[in-house]
């Protein structure tokens, strides 16, 4: 069924009862082209436009758990593009311009609000840092405002602008960005990768990958053996377990990253806005919560849960950039494992066992990146060679040294 406002009169004629499923569940075939492991946004996606792109609708999509149970429904739901290097540059915009137009092309209502995405700059090095970068945004064509103190008050006025520590001297801001309903988007994906014929199958957990003279010919799994011409990992902070199952070792380390939900409130902020002077970030969800996260935890684990030093660690930068959420009531929290690469940038590639494709290391930017990953990843499955807006996040980067560093910090994945 294609979605209309004639079909939701006449379903709703009909008490609503006539809905059919969205997407079949499939027990898995023999054999499939290619194999995707992982049902996030970047695994269905991926299955999505391989179908839809490249004509390959043999595909299988393999999630232990059930669709969008991983970091898809564990994040803080921001869409941006306001990014400093070539090598990120043309990939998020990417991704931005094809959220622009997803929900046309999903016929789903992935709830996608453009309604700007600022980042506030607390002393004159953080202004000109700002400056370069939005500079460097336009230069590639992207949307970017460096504005004011008084201009950032007139958006937020709410804010502590004289604080004695950070004082808020103004802020880059991307009209263009905002967030969207991380469910949604998994489920668009999702319904619209089943309607091409892939095949979405849930607990069903791989349990290795058999090769055969250098190549791939398939994946065990709890349901048993499933033959595969062609297999794409896309599993986020497992990714180092699948590899390791193919005998691979990447430059990753796993750490679990929390985020933060408030009671309900009525509309208190209509952007997205991150904190210059540490790491927090905050918007408001059409149910009225605020919507916050901030650094991952110091150390490496697979723990879907957080810890109370982070916790007090971004509560305190809420605090410091907006004293009156001291009167917030925190309603829930939880952690998603986030796959940190050494530079914190991610990898779109071949690997060094023929068939294998690996889609990994998104640090936290796996969310804003979901259709430009998916179209790019499957454009690399299906010609076996990178989409040029994916062409520096090769692996051998990490071996020559030419990494793609946004932050500055080195090859540490913790400070990433």
């Amino acid at each position: 069924m294609r979605y209309s406002a004639f079909s939701i009169f006449t379903q709703a004629l009909r008490g609503n009862a006539s809905w059919p499923r969205v997407w079949r569940d499939p027990a898995p075939r023999a054999s499939y082209d290619v194999i995707i492991v992982g049902g996030g946004g970047h695994g269905l996606a991926t299955a999505y436009y391989l179908a839809k792109e490249h004509g390959i609708t043999n595909v299988a999509v393999i999630e232990k758990g059930y669709l969008g149970s991983g970091n898809a429904g564990r994040n803080t739901t921001i869409i941006r593009s306001n990014y400093l290097l070539p090598g990120n540059i043309p990939f998020y915009e990417w991704s931005m311009k094809l959220w622009e137009g997803l929900e046309q092309d999903l016929n789903y209502n992935a709830m996608v609000s453009q309604r700007g995405v600022l980042n506030l700059y607390h002393s004159d090095t953080q202004r000109d840092a700002m400056a370069r970068r939005g500079n460097a945004m336009r230069l590639h064509g992207v949307d970017a405002e460096l504005l004011d103190r008084e201009q950032v008050r007139a958006m937020v006025p709410f804010l502590d602008f004289d604080n004695a520590r950070f004082p808020i001297q103004g802020g880059l801001l991307q009209p263009r960005g905002g967030t969207a309903r991380h469910d949604a988007v998994v489920w668009g994906y999702a319904r619209g990768a089943d309607r091409r014929g892939v095949d979405l199958i849930q607990n069903c957990e791989m349990t290795g990958i058999r090769i055969e003279h250098g190549r791939v010919i398939g994946i065990e799994t709890t349901h048993g053996f499933i033959r595969a011409k062609k297999i794409g990992l896309a599993v986020a902070g497992n990714s180092s377990r699948a590899a390791a199952m193919a005998g691979l070792r990447l430059p990753i380390e796993s750490h679990v990253l929390q985020a933060f939900v408030s009671e309900g409130l009525k509309p208190l902020i209509d952007i997205v806005m991150t904190f210059g002077a540490g790491h927090f970030y905050v918007s408001q969800s059409d149910k009225g919560g605020l919507v916050f996260g901030g650094d991952i935890d110091g150390y490496a684990s697979y723990a879907q849960r957080g810890n109370l030093p982070v916790i007090e660690d971004v509560l305190e930068g809420a605090m410091a950039l907006w004293p009156a959420l001291g009167r917030v009531r925190l309603l829930r929290h939880w952690g998603g494992v986030m796959d940190m690469s050494m530079d914190g940038s991610p990898i779109i590639d071949r690997t060094s066992v023929e068939g294998l494709y690996l889609n990994a290391g998104w640090c936290y930017g796996g969310f804003k990146a979901t259709p430009a990953s998916g179209w790019c990843f499957a454009h690399l499955i299906a010609r076996n060679e990178p989409h040029p807006a994916a062409a520096a996040y090769h692996l051998a980067r990490f071996a020559s040294g030419a990494v793609i560093d946004e932050k500055g910090v080195g090859a540490q994945a913790n400070l990433h």
